[in-house]
């Protein structure tokens, strides 16, 4: 890899948006024994493009630079903080196509939700740029004598940042711009399936104005990347969205040096369909919350339970809603694209095969699509049985198992009944009933009677096996802050 900007598969405008090699301390590097990993398009095997693929001792050296730029971006004053931050957010809204694009090359998703995640992610930086002038607490009246009380927050440090490829721009930006936001220094690895779209950011975060070693991207595989910053105590704090087993990994490994964790790991989100519902409304909004990302989302629903008296009619509409999701390549802008990878595809098969061998009926689809081996066909199972695999697993694919239920009380044992507790989602027009819920659902969130519920504002996050705090909101920035507080006798 003689240089990193060498578009192969990616049109945009400014070609300097693509970049291969990892971004530290201010400087674009190669590996020093210059290995590449190679990065392909999900919709045809092609070639994006190679990344530099870092060594251990590199990403240590990542942690240093952002060690050495720490005092100086810590110590500068809130508003200085905001206005980088400020540019920066300009930036990627300015060049939102060629971000978009290079999302839809790397990962594969619908072009229109590209840009959508764009705009996503851009909020994240905008809301971040306000709230970096304002990271107070609040006071607190002294309990001593001639004793003056106050409570500070301080930014924690260096900060890791682990993330996904399924949001590979937004989720990047949901973390990086709340740590930077507080004062932390950012080391982040993207996936190795979809690093582009944080090179890119970091491209722009260069522009933006970010002073050497605040904000550092790495790439390579993770398994060699991360190591090195879970044992070293610079890293104050790690953020990672993924897998709950690899959660469990990071967790565990983060011990020894006690770093702050903030977790957003897997899901398995019921939809519970009363009667009396607006059916119409209910069925467009599980079309949405099963089909996003081609079901690659950990807000997607995974289990959907509908209440017997119109479980018919809701199968019949929303079979007839999946037939007419159109599938293709990103590009072309389809509702369902490609999905990640082998193992993504695998996974929909060993479900569906073993929903249907326990009883499960196939309304349709139900395998692997004619585009191309990476596309399956939006499926949709009836009458699936409380033990088949997918009523017990995250299926992160276009399967959606419907299932009935009678009573109030059985749909919320059922939907309790897991590990994970990131979203619910409930249809009802009963007020009482929402309240009910709303109570029982042993959740992070709860979504009544829409699917979209996430932004900036909000304090994401989920309970038991899905995950450590939040993000976003003013506690997103506070998870990258300590509370300081000062005892002062005047003497």
């Amino acid at each position: 890899m003689k240089q990193d900007r060498i578009v192969t598969g990616v049109d945009i405008a400014d070609p300097k948006l693509f970049r291969s090699f990892s971004y530290i301390g201010g400087k674009w590097v190669a590996a020093s024994d210059a290995t590449t990993l190679p990065v392909t398009n999900p919709a045809d095997g092609s070639l994006v493009g190679e990344v530099a693929r870092l060594s251990a001792a590199e990403s240590a050296g990542a942690v240093d630079a952002a060690q050495v730029a720490f005092a100086d971006w810590a110590g500068r004053l809130p508003q200085d903080r905001s206005t980088i931050l400020r540019r920066w957010f300009e930036l990627i809204v300015a060049n939102k196509e060629d971000l978009a694009r290079i999302m839809v090359a790397e990962q594969g998703k619908p072009l229109s939700e590209a840009r959508g995640e764009i705009d996503y992610a851009a909020g994240f930086v905008e809301y971040y740029a306000e709230e970096a002038k304002r990271p107070n607490v609040e006071g607190v009246t002294s309990h001593l004598p001639d004793a003056e009380v106050e409570l500070w927050l301080e930014p924690v440090g260096v900060v890791a940042l682990i993330t996904p490829w399924n949001f590979p721009t937004a989720m990047l930006t949901r973390k990086a711009a709340a740590a930077l936001a507080a004062g932390c220094t950012v080391v982040a690895h993207p996936s190795s399936e979809t690093p582009y779209s944080a090179t890119a950011l970091a491209e722009l975060a260069e522009r933006a104005g970010f002073p050497a070693g605040a904000f550092n991207v790495v790439t390579g595989q993770a398994s060699t990347v991360v190591p090195p910053w879970t044992s070293d105590a610079h890293v104050r704090a790690l953020s990672f969205t993924g897998s709950t087993e690899v959660g469990r990994i990071l967790y565990r490994d983060s011990a020894a040096t006690v770093k702050k964790l903030v977790m957003e790991l897997g899901g398995h989100a019921p939809v519970i369909v009363f009667k009396g519902a607006d059916l119409d409304h209910a069925v467009a909004e599980v079309i949405k919350a099963k089909f996003a990302t081609s079901g690659q989302d950990c807000l997607g629903a995974n289990r959907i339970f509908v209440e017997r008296p119109i479980y018919d009619d809701f199968c019949a509409k929303f079979v007839a809603a999946t037939k007419a999701l159109s599938v293709g390549r990103g590009f072309d802008d389809p509702d369902i694209g490609p999905l990640m990878n082998e193992k993504a595809v695998a996974k929909q098969e060993e479900h569906v095969a073993d929903a249907l061998e326990k009883g499960a009926k196939l309304a349709c689809g139900g395998k692997r699509h004619t585009l191309g081996p990476l596309f399956f066909e939006p499926t949709v199972l009836t009458d699936v049985p409380d033990n088949a695999a997918i009523m017990r697993e995250e299926t992160f694919g276009p399967v959606a198992p419907i299932a009935p239920f009678d009573t109030e009380e059985e749909v919320i044992a059922k939907a309790n009944d897991t590990e994970y507790g990131l979203v619910a989602y409930v249809h009802s027009q009963d007020p009482r009933r929402i309240y009910r819920l709303s109570r029982a659902l042993q959740y992070g969130m709860v979504a009544v009677n829409r699917t979209k519920v996430t932004g900036a504002p909000i304090p994401f996050g989920g309970t038991k096996q899905s995950g450590l705090g939040r993000e976003g909101a003013r506690l997103g920035m506070q998870e990258f802050m300590e509370l300081k507080y000062i005892c002062r006798d005047w003497g």
